[in-house]
């Protein structure tokens, strides 16, 4: 017999600046302990990117500019979390901010890094993380997004 499975859903942004011409990528490192990128839940009524938004600001206090064409998912199990009978899917986009500090919201993620390429894909501890910010790498330098 086979359990009906559910879905939750959340948005988010792989965020970075940009630091005498090199690429600095913005981590919250959650109270579990894990690095990840900022992003949460989907509201009623909210648009995939409209959650994003809202989700980087409040976590980080940044207010961000997407990089059109830049959209992946991710999706897992949450039996780790002991609720094998929901999948989560998290929609990521690419996103830039300039000229701001980033202030950690304490109530929601432990502290904030930004962190070079190489130096973000130590720091990420999943292999879906590592994927995503490897395509979101690919993504700014094969399109020379960054000038």
């Amino acid at each position: 017999m086979s359990e009906k499975l559910s879905y939750e859903k959340s948005c988010g942004a792989v965020v970075y600046c940009q630091e005498n011409n090199d690429i600095q990528y913005l981590l919250v490192c959650e109270h579990s302990g894990f690095w990840v990128f900022p992003k949460g839940h989907m509201e009623s009524g909210e648009s995939e990117q409209e959650t994003a938004l809202r989700e980087v600001k409040e976590e980080t206090g940044l207010d961000i500019t997407f990089v059109s064409g830049f959209r992946v998912k991710d999706e897992h199990n949450l039996a780790r979390e002991g609720r094998p009978d929901i999948i989560k899917q998290t929609i990521y986009f690419l996103a830039e901010y300039q000229n701001q500090r980033f202030v950690p919201q304490k109530s929601e993620i432990a502290k904030i890094v930004l962190l070079d390429f190489e130096s973000a894909m130590a720091t990420l501890q999943f292999d879906s993380f590592k994927h995503i910010l490897a395509q979101a790498h690919s993504f700014l330098t094969q399109n020379e997004s960054i000038q």
